[in-house]
Parts: C-alpha cells; sequence; structure tokens
C-alpha cells in the first residue's frame, strides 16, 4: 500500500496539475479575452510539459516542445470546428 504523495502517484496526478495551470487564466483574464488566453496558455503549458518530459526521458527538448504544441493546437482547432458544425460556440 503507497502512502499519500508517493512518488508513483505522479503520473496519475499529472493531467490533473497540467489541466489547473491554463484554467488558472480564467482567474486572471478579462472576460474579452478568456478564451484566447487559456488557449494560448494550454499551448504554452503543453510545450512546457513536453520539454519537461523530453528532459526526463532523454529526447530532445526542442523537437518534443513543437511536437506537442503542434498536435495541441490542431485538437484545439479540430474540437473548436466541431463545435461551430453543431452550433456550439465558445
Amino acid at each position: 500500500m503507497s502512502s499519500a504523495g508517493s512518488s508513483r502517484d505522479w503520473p496519475a496526478r499529472s493531467p490533473a496539475i497540467g489541466a489547473l495551470m491554463p484554467l488558472l487564466m480564467v482567474l486572471v483574464a478579462p472576460s474579452s479575452w478568456l478564451v484566447p488566453a487559456v488557449s494560448l496558455a494550454s499551448l504554452a503549458f503543453l510545450a512546457l510539459l513536453g520539454a519537461i518530459g523530453a528532459k526526463a526521458g532523454g529526447a530532445n527538448v526542442g523537437k518534443a516542445m513543437l511536437r506537442v504544441s503542434f498536435w495541441g493546437a490542431i485538437a484545439m482547432a479540430v474540437t473548436a470546428a466541431i463545435g461551430a458544425a453543431f452550433g456550439t460556440v465558445v
């Protein structure tokens, strides 16, 4: 049985921690800039997490940041397009 806060728990917690960072932008961004601020913060934090993962795994940090940011932006664009197609506007 693992104790609370064990290092083995970090992989399970990392998505939640990564999600909290862009959500903090909701508290500081003006309402008129909310969507762009959260989107840009999400991409920036994705790049940061990609760099951390690459550094930890011994991979090329620049390539990892670019790859994670590129596919994250594609995922956001596809999500926005599907929302627009079904009449859901953010």
